[in-house]
Formats: C-alpha cells, structure tokens, sequence
C-alpha cells in the first residue's frame, strides 16, 4: 500500500479552470491543486483583460455565458462580499470589408442596437467617422475583474480543505492496477483516484503524459499594447471598441488604452512574448481607424488562449479512461464562463445530479467524445 499523500482529485492547473472547479468541489471530497509555476494564474489567467459578453461564441459558449451571469454579478456572500462586473459596454465596427458580417452579428445577438458612424464617434470620439460603414452597440457587456475573482476560487477551495501545491510540475503518472494514479512531481509523490486535466495550453501534454489520447488543444497567441490616454479624452467610460473583422480591438482600462491586433497565432505552449511585428501591425490598424496617432508604448504582453478543434471547451471524461477528467479549451470565454464551466466540472466530475441549464445538448458540445467518434 502506497504510504504517498492521497487525494480523491488530482486537478493539473491552477489558472481560472483548475481554481474554479476546486472551489465547487464537495468540501467531503480530498482535493490536490498542482501548479508549475510559483504562483497560481502565471500564464492566460493572469493576463486577460475580460469583459462579459453575453453575445459572444457558439451556442454552448452563450448558454455557459447567461448561467455564468448571476455568479459573477452577485455571488453568495460566503464566496465573495461584492460582484465581479463592473459597467463598460461594446462597439462594434465595420469598415466597408465588414457590413454583412456586423449585420450577422445583429441578426444573431440580443440586446444590440444598430449605430450610425456619427453616433458611435458621440460615445468614443477617438473615432474616424468616415471610416466607419455600420456600428452597434451592447450596452449590457461589462468588465471583469479576473484577479478578484480567480483569489476568490482559490480562496474557496483552501476553506473547503484545498491542498495547493506551487512549483509542483508533473514529471510522470502511472495509473496502477487498482485504477490509483501515482503522480511524480517535482515537489514530491501523490497518489489520486481521478486527474483532472485544467493545464490550458499544457492540457495535450498533461494527456500524453498520462497515455490518453490528446483532443487537439492548439494554443493561440495573442498580444496586447498599453498606450498612454488620449491627452485631450477621458476615455474611462468609453466601451471596448472592437472591428467585427477582427483587425484590432480597444479597452479603457485605468485611464489607459489597452489596444490588441486580435491575433491568434498557433504556438507551442510556453511563456508567451509579443511579436513585434504582429503587435505593429495591429496598432496601425487601430491608427486608420481613429484620431489616436500611437507614440509611444507603455506596455506591452501576449497571452495564450487556447482552443479545441471545434472552439467549444471540453469537458469530460475521457471516453477510453473513466478516471480523467478535461477541463480544457476554453479559448478566450475562459473567464466570463467560469461560474457555469466550474460548477457543470465539479457536477459531472462528481456524478452529482445535474442543474436544469445542464442539458444534454450542451454536455454533448463540450464532451470529448466528439473528437474520437470516428
């Protein structure tokens, strides 16, 4: 009999994913939270500049979006004293290459309200009105506060018995004959009876290294610049302004201008760092678009975001190991879906009864089972 410390769940990753299901866990259940880095977060978590968005992803993502919605807008009062959100808004523009597809988004969104270009440059005057085909707006998309809300989870899970390990890289995992993983970490052994696959752009890796089939997680880039406030504009209450083609996107953020070239480049996984290059080219297409000529960077940073096949997350037990667990491609939804991606890990994981918004429709979206059906 193994004398290694023993768990009932071994989740690999604390970013957002890992935190969140550790916190929604049953507080009965023995539960081990290994992280790599020094710190919980290091990587996308702690470099994503959130907002909620009601209107965005495919029809699981908007499902997992309205059940996130009153967590993080009021959570219980044990979890946290105060909500996560906090009034920003949306724009979206389309130059003459993007009308029909602005038009879709309407079609296909709730809430939005059609702008002419002389009202979208009202609300952010940054804006070059000529340049500007078509224009909606979303008033009810709002900002996150991500480090509030990932210290929360992590809070949540230490009350509940949590055991958080840092600096605790998996070197290897067998799986003996009574179905108990034995994990090597650098920090040391561990003994579980399900793995919970919460890596982000390691889940693959973490899949491989426990011989199950990876699912095809692709880590994209995507790259971030903080340009000083416009001297003659208090943007602090304009929306994210962002082109429906997806050419560049802008957040106030502090009296700060947050500008992206909405890249999404394949990667290995790995510290992110900005492309210079890429990072020029969105800037100047931020440029075209506005009054704003950029000067001078203040800041700048990439993330990963990571994505299945599909775009959809998956969440699930492996279809050939029962006691594996993903809970990994959450893409760019990773943080506004939390509330609902957690609490529907911890059910599933758990073989807890399920919430009426679970419904099979989405738990088939989000199941690994749909990448091995052939």
């Amino acid at each position: 009999m193994s004398d290694l410390p023993s768990y009932d769940f071994a989740i690999i990753g604390g970013g957002i994913a890992g935190a969140g299901v550790a916190a929604m866990l049953d507080q009965e259940a023995r539960v081990l939270l290994l992280e790599k880095e020094d710190r919980p977060g290091y990587h996308s978590t702690g470099r994503s500049a959130a907002i909620f968005i009601q209107n965005y992803g495919s029809p699981e993502i908007r499902a997992l979006n309205k059940a996130s919605y009153p967590f993080l807008n009021s959570p219980p009062a044990d979890f946290a004293e105060a909500g996560f959100l906090s009034p920003r808004g949306m724009m979206l523009i389309a130059g003459a290459d993007g009308e029909a597809a602005l038009n879709e988004e309407i079609m296909q969104g709730e809430g939005l309200v059609r702008l002419s270009p002389q009202e979208a440059t009202e609300i952010v005057p940054l804006l070059k009105a000529q340049n500007i085909k078509a224009a909606t707006y979303e008033k009810n998309a709002q900002d996150i506060d991500v480090a509030a809300l990932h210290q929360a989870f992590l809070r949540q899970a230490g009350r509940t018995g949590t055991a958080l390990q840092t600096e605790a890289e998996l070197q290897q995992a067998q799986q003996q004959g009574n179905g108990l993983w034995h994990l090597k970490t650098s920090v040391g052994g561990f003994t579980a009876r399900v793995v919970i696959n919460a890596a982000g752009a390691w889940a693959d890796q973490i899949a491989e290294l426990c011989g199950v089939e990876p699912v095809g997680i692709t880590p994209l880039r995507r790259s971030m610049a903080v340009l000083p406030s416009p001297s003659d504009h208090d943007p602090d209450t304009w929306p994210l302004v962002a082109d429906v083609m997806e050419h560049w996107y802008m957040k106030p953020d502090a009296g700060r201008l947050l500008v992206s070239p909405s890249d999404e480049i394949p990667v290995a996984p790995h510290d992110a760092f900005v492309d210079d290059l890429v990072l020029a080219e969105g800037l100047y297409a931020f440029e075209q678009a506005t009054e704003y000529p950029v000067t001078r960077v203040k800041n700048q940073w990439a993330g990963l975001r990571c994505f299945s096949p599909d775009r959809n997350p998956v969440v699930g037990f492996d279809p050939d190991n029962p006691t594996f667990f993903w809970l990994a491609g959450q893409g760019g939804y990773g943080i506004q879906t939390a509330p609902a991606l957690s609490e529907l890990a911890a059910d599933l994981v758990q073989r807890r009864s399920l919430k009426n918004w679970m419904t099979q429709d989405l738990i088939s979206g989000l199941s690994p089972d749909r990448f091995r059906e052939t």
